[in-house]
Parts: structure tokens; C-alpha cells; sequence
């Protein structure tokens, strides 16, 4: 058997992080076993359609590498793969009446008013749930209600007594009171088939071995099965991937802020790190590693190890990982992504690659470039305490004779590379028998306003140059004097 599995997403604007990781899992499952990953657009609910959203779907599915086999774009004989335009070729109704003449389901003609005042007490609790009222109509007066043009829709007619039992690859045996299982509506009274129909007629026409979705879906399962048994179709395995919720333990949402790929895309992230952070949202491999590319992904992939209890998405581990993808990118990759947030800040007059170079190792998302380079543009004000430092001996006393005597010797060159630079201010301190850092202390602190940088004083005043530098250690002079 070729195992063959789904992405089918909703296109109701940005994808949720755990749209993307249900994505993920299914190509995984079916890489790891050589087999077929499908996509397919559900769009049946157009109250909820977002326009550009099945743009977003293929762009955020090429970015983080997750290629299709089938779909919309590449027929592989299962086609249409868009619901609404398979829901026009009549596949949904067709089946639905189907059971209808098979009295495993029934046109209900029950107006607004009075479903809203239908309620029953399950497990005591009073929930709302349909009454198969319209269950007991006669064939002729469901025929004439049909002709007379009377809106409707196709319930399932579920059983009310005893026990259903399923099983899940991860919560493994699962039963339910067919009392709770209400007749949930096939064919909406728009024509369109319900989310939980076209999802089992879908799947079976197209081969799915292997369900992956998120475990909100397990208290439907039960009635998916039942359609399932109603035509004689084998059922598949089912993956109910666990909750994702914010480190407060609730559900996450939009409000969040990083619910989206497009979210953390926009906040400084890489994919390969998004991909692999999203991997390990519910899922263990075995051993300690963490860091995996996607074909690593695909060959450690086990579904069985995905766990049953809720998933932290933790913005620490994130940015952790994040940092670690970017060190040891591509220099010219790392550029270009930096780029934007270099000339935002720093405009475009001074050496940004060697910037970027310097903050490579140093960031863990993009978005913390500016505040890391920002006294390349303006010195800040900063308190002269600042030149006080433990580990390398330094005071006001001694910060103030080293900048006096450093500024004459910097005037005089005229080669102004980092190199030469690091070389004379060596020489110096040899000759004054100081630590290279007494020197370099007082110096970037001149420089650049701050006790933390990038980099060292040497290659930050290769980058602002010679007059820039110069006039930054007599700045630091005058308020040393102070």
C-alpha cells in the first residue's frame, strides 16, 4: 500500500502555525514511507473565504519546502482538488442522496426559529442537538416540500443508543455515547457540503490512507466513521496532532501576535528554523538533537512519537533555534535578509555588509539589528561611568590619558583598515606595557556610546572611518574632562 497523505487548509487568510505543522506532519508521514502528499483547497465555507488566501497557502508551502505531489496545480488523476469546483460537478449531493436512499440520512426543512430552541441534556450537561424531527416526514411530503422549493438541508441520521469506538494512532482506543453524536448536517442549505462531508468523501475518492489533523477533530471522528460504514468504505489511520498553546497554557490565537508563519516571518525569522521549531511542536524524536533540516526531518520522522499532552510554542527555544540557523548561514543569504533593517537604520553610506558580518553570530532574529547597530548612525548619550571597567583594569583616570594619547597616533594614519588598526593600538599598548583591552576598552566605548557592540573597537572604526572615529574618541575626551 502507498501511503498517501493530505494538506487540506481552508483559505481564511495567514496559516496558523499549526495549519503549517499539520501540513508538515503529513508530508513527513508520507516522505518517511516513499509515498504520495497531496493538497487540497477547502472552500466550502465561503462566509469565511479571504481573498489571496489560496495564494498565501502555495507561497508559504514553497518557502518552507513542503511540495505537493497532487493538487490543484498538479492533477494526479484525483482532480478537481477545490472543493467548491468539485461541490459544482455535483460529487457532494450525489453521495449525500445516496444516503438519503439508503435511510442512513434525510432532508430536514426545519426553519431558524425552531432549531434555535432546540436543547438536550447529554452527560448532564443541556446542550443544543437536532430532535430528528424531520426524520418522520413522509416520502410525499419531502417530495412535496422539494417541489414547492422549500430550503433544506441533508442530515446523517445518526444512532442515539449505545457505544462507538474508535482508533487513533495517538490517543489510541477512543469510545463515545452515541447520545452525544448529534445528525450533523451533510449539504448545507446553500448547496455546499459541510466541512466534516467533503472531508470523508474527499478522502476516500482520493486514496487517503492517512488522516493528520489537529485533535479538536476527535470528538467528530466518531461521525466520520459512521459515513464511512454507511458506504462500505475502509477507514483510514487516523493522527490527532496535540493542542499548540502559548506559554500561559491557553489556546494560541491571533491576539498572540505569532500564530502565523507570515507572523514570524515578519518578526525576524528564517523558515529552515520555523520548520524545524514547528517539528518539534508535539512531536519527540529519539535522543537529545533538536536541530534537523527537512530532509533530516523526513528520515527521523516517526508519527508514533508524537505526544498525546499540549505543546508550548516557546518564543526562547524559538529565538534559540532561530540564532543557531543563523550563524551558520550563508554570509550573502544573511545579507540580504539583514539588509533591510541595516538601511532602515543606518541608510546606505557605510560598509552594510561588514555590519552585517558583525552582528551574523550575534542576533537571533532580524529584528534585533537595529537597536544592536544603531550608534553606527548617531553616537548615544551615554554616562561616563561607562569607561569603568573591572576585567580590563580601566578607570576614568586611565580611559582619559589612553584616548589622549591614541587620538594623535589615529590622526596620523592613512591606512584605516581593521587590520592596521588592531596592529598600531597593539603596539601602542605594548609600549605603554598595557593589556590590548585597556586600550580597546576606552576606545569602543568612545566609539560607540555603549558597553555591549557587535564588534570591537578596531572593526567598528574601520567602518565609521577615520574623521567619524576621531571625532568620537575627542567627544569622549571632553566628557572624561568633565
Amino acid at each position: 500500500m502507498t501511503v498517501k497523505t493530505r494538506f487540506a487548509p481552508s483559505p481564511t487568510g495567514r496559516m496558523h502555525v499549526g495549519n503549517l505543522r499539520t501540513a508538515l506532519y503529513a508530508y513527513l508521514i508520507a516522505k518517511h514511507e516513499n509515498g504520495i502528499f497531496m493538497l487540497r483547497i477547502e472552500d466550502t465555507d465561503q462566509e469565511r473565504y479571504v481573498e489571496g488566501a489560496v495564494d498565501i497557502i502555495y507561497r508559504t508551502l514553497a518557502e518552507t519546502g513542503l511540495v505537493h505531489d497532487e493538487g490543484p496545480d498538479k492533477d494526479g488523476g484525483c482532480g478537481p482538488y477545490v472543493q467548491s469546483e468539485r461541490n459544482a460537478s455535483g460529487i457532494y449531493l450525489k453521495y449525500a442522496k445516496q444516503l438519503v436512499e439508503q435511510g442512513d440520512a434525510y432532508y430536514c426543512f426545519c426553519d431558524k426559529e425552531r432549531l434555535a430552541g432546540l436543547h438536550r441534556t447529554v452527560g448532564g450537561k443541556d446542550i443544543a442537538m437536532y430532535d430528528k424531527h424531520c426524520l418522520s416526514l413522509s416520502k410525499e411530503k419531502v417530495e412535496a416540500n422539494l417541489a414547492a422549493g422549500k430550503p433544506y438541508v441533508i442530515r446523517v441520521n445518526m444512532p442515539t443508543e449505545g457505544k462507538t469506538s474508535f482508533f487513533d494512532e495517538i490517543y489510541g482506543e477512543i469510545e463515545v455515547e452515541n447520545a452525544e453524536l448529534e445528525d450533523m448536517i451533510l449539504i448545507k442549505s446553500d448547496g455546499y457540503p459541510t466541512y466534516n462531508f467533503a472531508n470523508v468523501i474527499d478522502d476516500h475518492l482520493m486514496g487517503i490512507t492517512h488522516v493528520v489533523r489537529g485533535n479538536e477533530y476527535l470528538s467528530s471522528t466518531p461521525k466520520y466513521n459512521y459515513l464511512y460504514k454507511c458506504f462500505g468504505w475502509e477507514i483510514p489511520k487516523y493522527i490527532h496532532c496535540p493542542l499548540i498553546t502559548n506559554e500561559e497554557g491557553a489556546k494560541l490565537s491571533k491576539r498572540s501576535g505569532h500564530s502565523s508563519y507570515e507572523d514570524l516571518i515578519d518578526q525576524g525569522y528564517v523558515k529552515d528554523a520555523i520548520v524545524n521549531f514547528v517539528a518539534l511542536l508535539g512531536w519527540s524524536p529519539e535522543g537529545d538533537r533538536e536541530i534537523f533540516s527537512l530532509p533530516e526531518l523526513v528520515e527521523a520522522f516517526d508519527y508514533r512519537r508524537i505526544n498525546k499532552s499540549p505543546s508550548v510554542f516557546d518564543m526562547t527555544k524559538l529565538s534559540w533555534m532561530n540564532g543557531e540557523y543563523l550563524k551558520v548561514m550563508d554570509e550573502e543569504a544573511f545579507f540580504e535578509r539583514a539588509k533591510p533593517y541595516l538601511v532602515q537604520t543606518l541608510g546606505e553610506n557605510l560598509d552594510l555588509k561588514a555590519i552585517a558580518k558583525m552582528v551574523k553570530t550575534r542576533i537571533s532574529v532580524f529584528t534585533q539589528i537595529p537597536e544592536m547597530v544603531d550608534f553606527f548612525a548617531a553616537l548615544p548619550e551615554y554616562d561616563r561611568e561607562m569607561y569603568i571597567h573591572k576585567k580590563s583594569k580601566s578607570d576614568l583616570e586611565s580611559s582619559l590619558t589612553v584616548l589622549a594619547e591614541v587620538l594623535p597616533v589615529l590622526e596620523e594614519m592613512t591606512d584605516f583598515t581593521n587590520d592596521a588598526l588592531f596592529a598600531r593600538l597593539s603596539a601602542y599598548a605594548s609600549e605603554k606595557e598595557f593589556k590590548v583591552n585597556k586600550v580597546m576598552w576606552p576606545i569602543r566605548c568612545a566609539v560607540s556610546g555603549k558597553q555591549t557592540t557587535p564588534a570591537g573597537a578596531t572593526e567598528i572604526m574601520a567602518v565609521l572611518g577615520k574623521e567619524e572615529s576621531c571625532r568620537r574618541i575627542r567627544l569622549g575626551i571632553e566628557k572624561l574632562q568633565g
